[in-house]
């Protein structure tokens, strides 16, 4: 390809809206470009590194026994009203009619599709297991778009579903996929990370992420600095203290006048805040939900919800909480108790002894309080936030707190959504049971963002070579000089036979094109300058880094394409 002829854009400068060194580079490079709040059109350049990724996908995906289908963006709503996630998802959710009134929605996932093409066509256990998987549009109205491709609204996911007559095939298959996720983001040059996580509304018995551990990440995670246990924040467990072995003690009203935080409450009673118990209140659906938790801890919101059974969360107003008869900043599960009041404590409470908790009394607190001697609840479960510091659960070791890209997400989702939809087969006694599925997504957009995080310079772009939009970048650096511009169209000519060549045939200074051609970041670099032509050579230049040498005209010149592929070769083994 001709760089005359190439819709190339480059930016010099970074532009003022983009923070992540990938949205500057994307848009500085011309691979995207913005049409609207977190909808992007993606260039020729970035198209050809897509379709590369999605390669990539098909190739493993294919391995894993998968087969590729396409499935509609438009959903009828009630496919979604079914399995419940049309009032879940919420606003996120596009929902619109067509002209005879019919609900539909955009389809930013397709489980719901997938469960009803299964129930239409998988009459046996005969046709079990099976791997399904697409390269297709989706549409999320993200409230808060950022970051270029790391957060949008219009994106493109390889996602895949598997169908199973039982939870254990489910279990044998699930690794398969797992280790093929992991392939797909080495070959596209990235050392995922995977980690437990929490299925959130997906639903399911169990979930992995695949994290790039980085900075500029807006997803946490956690790692422990020894046996590797890695977590996102949301589903991450700590070591529980051991339990105190003290005598309980008899509860005593104490004043504690114009003190309510634990911080200001803990110090005037000069205990740790350890010792005391905290008390946060939410709503959840018609319900109040008291969650009671060490005072040193904070409550996981995403381990309540999943404790509760519901994603409809929200913390409670003052008025709500005066309602069931506590008192904002001196509440108290001791002598509570209203019939819509649901109480959930922390495990952190039984281990712990003589808390001071509120005595549902303005400017007073009790001392000694103890569960369950003195206060029942609906549920005890591990709620608590993780934090940096924590031991691990699993070994000795130090839990750290990370941020990091999120590259992929899959999940065990058993028979949330056959059972909802019907989607049943007949066993080997020719008994109807729910299928059993696993989702596995990867967003492609993402994956291309979060690949030049991981491989840029302060010069631009260093595509891995695997997925790199050209193999190859042809410099003329004087497109003027008849020996030079003759040299570069027979350079183009050749090489063109075996690789993807871009030739930068245009009538711009030396320094122009050395910028554009470090930004936009091709592996090799092939260079036709005045100095080597009156040494009678060119020179073949790695952006990685930087290293060159010079092939001989007169007697390297036909042995350019196996230099060149030697390059590559040793690039692509770079890749680990």
């Amino acid at each position: 390809m001709r760089l005359t002829r190439y819709l190339l854009p480059t930016l010099k400068e970074d532009p003022k809206d983009a923070e992540l060194a990938s949205h500057k580079l994307l848009l500085r490079a011309g691979l995207i470009r913005p049409l609207s709040a977190g909808i992007y059109s993606h260039l020729p350049l970035g198209w050809r590194v897509l379709r590369k990724i999605e390669a990539i996908m098909r190739e493993e995906m294919d391995a894993i026994s998968g087969q590729e289908l396409h499935l509609p963006i438009a959903h009828p709503a009630e496919l979604w009203a079914a399995t419940g996630r049309l009032e879940e998802i919420g606003p996120e959710l596009i929902r619109f009619q067509d002209r005879a009134g019919r609900a539909f929605v955009l389809g930013p996932t397709h489980e719901e599709v997938i469960a009803e093409l299964a129930r239409r066509e998988i009459r046996s256990y005969r046709q079990l297991p099976l791997m399904l998987y697409q390269i297709q549009t989706k549409f999320r109205d993200e409230p808060r778009p950022r970051g270029g491709l790391i957060r949008v609204r219009e994106f493109t996911m390889k996602d895949g579903y598997s169908l199973h007559e039982s939870l254990a095939d489910l279990e044998s298959y699930y690794p398969h996929v797992y280790r093929a996720y992991l392939r797909i983001f080495r070959r596209c040059g990235l050392a995922a990370l995977p980690i437990e996580a929490d299925p959130g509304l997906m639903g399911g018995t169990g979930s992995h992420e695949f994290m790039l551990p980085n900075d500029a990440g807006e997803d946490t995670f956690v790692q422990c600095d020894r046996c590797g246990y890695a977590a996102n924040l949301a589903n991450a467990v700590a070591a529980q203290a051991a339990s105190d072995d003290e005598p309980e003690l008899a509860l005593e009203q104490v004043a504690t006048p114009g003190y309510y935080t634990i911080e200001a409450v803990a110090g005037y009673l000069k205990v740790p805040e350890s010792r005391t118990a905290k008390a946060v209140f939410y709503r959840a659906g018609d319900e109040l939900v008291f969650a009671v938790i060490r005072g040193d801890l904070e409550v996981n919101e995403a381990k309540l919800a999943r404790a509760l059974g519901t994603a409809d969360l929200r913390p409670a107003t003052e008025d709500e909480i005066m309602a069931v008869g506590a008192v904002p900043g001196y509440a108290s599960p001791v002598g509570l108790k209203n019939a819509k009041l649901k109480v959930i404590v922390d495990q952190s409470i039984p281990r712990a002894k003589n808390l001071v908790a509120g005595a549902n009394r303005e400017g007073y607190h009790l001392r000694n309080v103890n569960f369950p001697r003195d206060f029942a609840a609906d549920k005890v479960a591990e709620i608590a936030l993780v934090r940096e510091g924590d031991r691990c659960s699993r070994c000795d070791g130090t839990l750290r707190v990370r941020r990091g890209i999120e590259l992929g997400h899959i999940f065990k989702l058993g028979t949330k959504y056959s059972e909802a939809l019907g989607a049943t087969f007949l066993d080997r006694e020719g008994r109807a049971r729910p299928i059993v599925m696993g989702s596995y997504g990867i967003g492609t957009g993402r994956l291309l963002a979060a690949v030049v995080e991981a491989h840029h310079d302060e010069r631009g772009i260093v595509w891995p070579a695997s997925i790199a939009p050209f193999q190859v970048i042809i410099i003329v650096l004087n497109e003027e000089e008849p020996d030079q511009h003759e040299l570069g169209e027979r350079l183009y000519t050749a090489l063109g036979r075996e690789f993807e060549v871009l030739f930068d045939d245009r009538a711009e200074s030396a320094g122009v094109k050395f910028n554009d051609a470090d930004l936009i970041g091709i592996p090799l670099q092939v260079i036709v300058g005045p100095r080597g032509m009156q040494e009678g050579s060119i020179e073949v230049r790695r952006r990685a880094d930087g290293q060159a040498k010079r092939v001989a005209l007169d007697t390297e010149l036909e042995n350019l394409g196996a230099i060149i592929r030697q390059e590559l070769e040793r690039l692509d083994r770079g890749l680990g």
